[in-house]
């Protein structure tokens, strides 16, 4: 009989509150901050801290687990998120689930954008390409390429009619979305533009990169009328007067630069959803925040300065007298107000965070009491929020004790597996595992193990400093005690006993007891600690283990051996030699036969325990091996690697039974409980993942079966894009091509329709059949094929053809051969019938008739199938056309028999606002008008 083992799965990551590679944004509403929390999504609710949702994507993946690379979110309930892999997957925030999924880039995602209806998404991804998708109808429209490196940053202007795009290429690139070709090329940057926005009014766009400036361009689009167009701008025109005919097609027009005061480089730039605050991030501790002034400070200020400027130069006249015909033509230059950079941005204010920002968002609504809040993600786990104000920015409290401010170094838990005990550099926290909600946080030192006491109140935590920390888990407090002289390296129980036992870096193992006093005079009971005998090592003491019968203290050293000694008389017994590296951690099986150990030399050596020989010495992990622990009663045991892997080994077999992908960094810890039903993970990716054992029984042969299987399909992957054909030099001006990529989704779909086609044909043959049996007057009851499921053989196709999904559809036929391209157009005639369907039918016919044009004109048997679809189609096409822009009237229309028979106040109140503003405006520059009349009559007369 072949054993069988039980798997482990993924349960639970938590204690990660916000990812360092990606950025942070607020949903629509304002009240909820989506923060990527490595392959999740956290939703959090900023006014009570708390994460109400987690998006992830759905179903056990056997692969590593992919980091969110991007998040953006439209103006309804919608978000989309960007992942590693290049694949872009849209959430419904209310429902919290997953809409649809993407697929298209080569690279990861490093830019989402919607546009302001929220129906386009734009993306673009390390493959240099810019996608855009349709969000209703859930498919790629076209593929944008030009840009020579990876895309950075992404806006839509003139109502999402045109995109503009920004690379570190340098370079920024104007695209037309209605022709599809590249409009205009931007240079000037010295170094890589890193991000760019525009103002909700779409005046300026803002560029930032490693430069000691911030870039200002002019939007230049069919909303700013041509008077407003020469109000900001200035003279569009040379000193001639006539425009080129290379600038009538500028929509980006060089405006000006800011310097700014951080000398490092830019990382996003944002204008504020009211446009009146502009906030620029760098990749350090700062952000500096911008007052955008209106039209009429920005020309009230350039006065002034020119006012000054005028001043200065009549100070400097040495002449005393001038021609009267010169001072009239220069008084006439001066009036003319050229409105620059510094008249529009004004600094306000910087703020200075504790550590790197790594995102910036501003929220949707403004706040009442101050001019914007603003939430910023640091490279510590940690999300800050700024209320920012005239004259200073106040912080509010942050999202800070659902995580550890760096990598989790040591994982605990307690004899009940009720709770599980982390240490990180300066905190220790108490967490529910089941749920992976934090308990307690309790501030010390840099914790490098920890141990919970038998009777789960109390906890030790070795230190980097020599240290050891009492931990009173029950009132949260903290008490030190001086070990070592050197950091804490080992912290381990003493079976049946109240002692355990320490290594350090100063070389020494010592032996501690421990008691529970209550003082004099105080009803709360506290724990000591005495330190029983010492010993000297002659090395470093990086392990200690102490065998389940307490027989047997293990230590290993910096030289690369483990030493074995008796526990009572502290005489050698064992010295375990052959690893070529540090032994970083071991572990002794519960019924002491078995030792393992597991080095920087990435192997795990499998040692009889009685007389020190070597079972076995498996290469186990691509990198060093910093956990090992057996299962309470078994031979079976876990490890973890800086490979980021945990895997899963029978030490009796020698053989990998499971390996477990999931984290993003190196892994450090392990933990795993009395029952061996779940095993906990800490990472340098700060978070702590649950694993838990299912009732799915598997077979050793079964799992290699599959990890070769998973090598095979990864090769596949690879020849989709042959490496060694030469890389297609691309035009300037860029170039179109589809948006989808070929995945073993769309492969396994081109078979479906081929298997639909070939038993749809099959079938007709055989009612073709029977009718001729009717015909001759054999009478026969027709028996249909059972796998059709009683559909007739057109609907059959069609059902095969509408289980694919739309993103996916396109590439799906494109792998379609010829002859099956043929069947197809056979069925299309009967599917227009069905209103439904339409629009799918006109993409297969649309898709088919693109890839195969030269052999279906150049095909007979094609023509009447063309022929009868030309009539069909566009009949039908019209009479949807029709039918949703009659519906659409009709709505247009009870909405203003709604408005009109609406008693309710202000509904015409933007209408008002805006008429009233521009009669404040008018009256503003009537009024200025007749004050430079006047200052100029006074002049005169002087």
């Amino acid at each position: 009989m072949v054993k069988s083992y039980l798997r482990y799965e993924p349960a639970a990551a938590f204690g990660v509150i916000v990812s360092v590679e990606s950025n942070i944004t607020y949903d629509s509403s304002g009240k909820h901050l989506l923060a990527p929390a490595l392959e999740k999504l956290g939703v959090w609710h900023v006014r009570q801290g708390v994460c109400t949702k987690t998006l992830s994507p759905s179903g056990y993946s056997r692969g590593p687990s992919l980091a969110v690379s991007c998040v953006a979110s439209s103006p309804s309930s919608l978000v989309a998120t960007g992942y590693a892999d290049g694949s872009i997957r849209i959430w419904d925030c209310d429902k919290g689930s997953c809409e649809t999924t993407l697929n298209g880039h080569k690279g990861a995602v490093t830019a989402l954008r919607y546009n302001k209806v929220g129906s386009s998404l734009a993306s673009g991804s390390k493959d240099n390409d810019i996608i855009l998708w349709d969000v209703v109808g859930e498919t790629g429209l076209f593929r944008l390429r030009g840009h020579r490196d990876q895309i950075t940053d992404l806006v839509f202007l003139d109502s999402g009619k045109k995109l503009v795009s920004s690379s570190k290429d340098k370079f920024l690139r104007v695209w037309d979305l209605e022709t599809q070709h590249c409009m205009q090329i931007v240079s000037g940057h010295h170094s890589e533009i890193w991000s760019i926005d525009v103002d909700p009014d779409e005046r300026f766009l803002v560029t930032g990169s490693a430069d000691l400036e911030l870039r200002f361009y002019n939007v230049k689009n069919e909303l700013m009328s041509g008077e407003s167009m020469v109000n900001v701008i200035g003279a569009e025109t040379g000193n001639d007067g006539e425009s080129s005919s290379q600038n009538k097609w500028e929509v980006l027009k060089p405006f000006g630069e800011i310097k700014r005061q951080s000398k490092d480089r830019v990382a996003t730039v944002r204008f504020s959803k009211s446009g009146d605050l502009l906030a620029c991030q760098v990749a350090g501790k700062t952000v500096e925040i911008f007052r955008v002034l209106d039209e009429v400070e920005s020309k009230r200020k350039a006065k002034r300065r020119l006012s000054r400027k005028k001043e200065k130069s009549t100070k400097m006249e040495v002449e005393a007298t001038k021609n009267v015909e010169a001072n009239h033509d220069t008084e006439e230059a001066e009036n003319i107000s050229v409105v620059t950079v510094p008249d529009v941005f004004k600094l306000l204010q910087t703020i200075r965070a504790g550590k790197k920002i790594c995102s910036i968002s501003f929220c949707p609504v403004t706040p009442k009491s101050s001019l914007a809040s603003l939430a910023l993600s640091l490279n510590n786990n940690l999300l800050e929020f700024y209320s920012i104000e005239s004259s200073a920015s106040t912080k509010t409290p942050a999202i800070e004790l659902q995580g550890h401010r760096s990598d989790v170094r040591s994982v605990t838990l307690s004899s009940d597996n009720s709770f599980l005990m982390s240490t990180s550099h300066n905190a220790v926290k108490i967490w529910n595992p089941s749920t992976g909600s934090c308990l307690q946080t309790i501030d010390s030192g840099y914790g490098l193990c920890g141990l919970i006491l038998p009777h789960n109140k109390y906890a030790m935590v070795g230190t980097k400093d020599g240290k050891i920390e009492i931990i009173d888990i029950v009132s949260a407090t903290r008490s030190e005690v001086e070990a070592h002289g050197g950091s804490v390296r080992s912290i381990v129980t003493i079976p049946n006993g109240n002692g355990f036992v320490t290594g350090s870096a100063d070389h020494d193992v010592k032996f501690w007891e421990y008691q529970i006093k209550q003082k004099p005079g105080q009803d709360s009971k506290s724990l000591t600690i005495s330190n029983v005998r010492s010993m000297k090592m002659n090395d470093d003491v990086l392990v200690v283990a102490v065998s389940p019968d307490a027989k047997y203290v293990a230590v290993a050293l910096l030289d690369c051996t483990v030493k074995i000694l008796f526990m009572d008389s502290l005489k050698f017994f064992l010295s375990l030699y052959g690893h070529k590296l540090p032994v970083l951690c071991m572990d002794i099986s519960s019924d002491g036969d078995l030792i393992v150990t597991g080095s920087a030399d990435k192997n795990l050596r499998i040692w009889g325990l009685d007389f020190g020989d070597c079972h076995k010495s498996i290469f186990a992990h691509a990198d060093s091996v910093m956990a090992v622990q057996f299962v309470r009663n078994t031979h079976y045991m876990f490890s973890a690697g800086k490979d980021r892997l945990l895997k899963y080994w029978d030490a009796d077999k020698f053989e990998l039974l499971l390996t477990l992908e999931g984290h993003h960094a190196d892994v450090w810890c392990l933990a795993i409980s009395n029952r061996g039903d779940f095993v906990v993970t800490g990472s340098h990716d700060r978070s702590i993942r649950r694993w838990d054992r299912t009732e799915e029984p598997f077979f050793i042969e079964e799992e290699k079966e599959k990890r070769l299987e998973e090598i095979f399909e990864a090769d596949i992957d690879n020849t989709f894009e042959d490496r060694h054909i030469p890389k297609e030099e691309l035009p300037e001006e860029g170039a179109v091509a589809l948006a989808g990529k070929r995945t073993q989704e769309t492969l396994t779909a081109t078979d479906s329709i081929i298997d639909a086609l070939d038993v749809a044909e099959v079938e007709l043959k055989r009612i073709a059949e029977h009718e001729e049996e009717q015909a001759r007057g054999k009478v026969a009851d027709f028996q249909p094929n059972m796998i059709m499921l009683g559909l007739p053989p057109s609907d059959y196709v069609l059902r095969a053809l509408s289980n694919i999904s739309t993103n996916d559809l396109e590439q799906t036929l494109l792998a379609l051969p010829f002859s099956d391209a043929l069947k197809l157009f056979s069925y299309t005639k009967d599917w227009t019938s069905n209103p439904d369907k339409v629009e799918l039918v006109c993409r297969i016919v649309t898709v088919l008739l693109q890839t195969h044009h030269s052999q279906l004109i150049s095909t007979p048997s094609a023509r009447p199938v063309l022929a009868v679809l030309k009539d069909i189609i566009y009949a039908r096409v019209k009479e949807c056309k029709d039918t949703l822009g009659f519906n659409l009237a009709a709505m247009d229309h009870l909405k203003q028999l709604m408005a009109s028979r609406s008693d309710a106040l202000f509904r015409d109140a933007k209408s008002k606002l805006l008429e009233i503003r521009s009669q404040q405006l008018k009256r503003l520059e009537a009024r200025t008008e007749t004050k430079t009349e006047k200052r100029k009559k006074k002049k005169q007369k002087k």
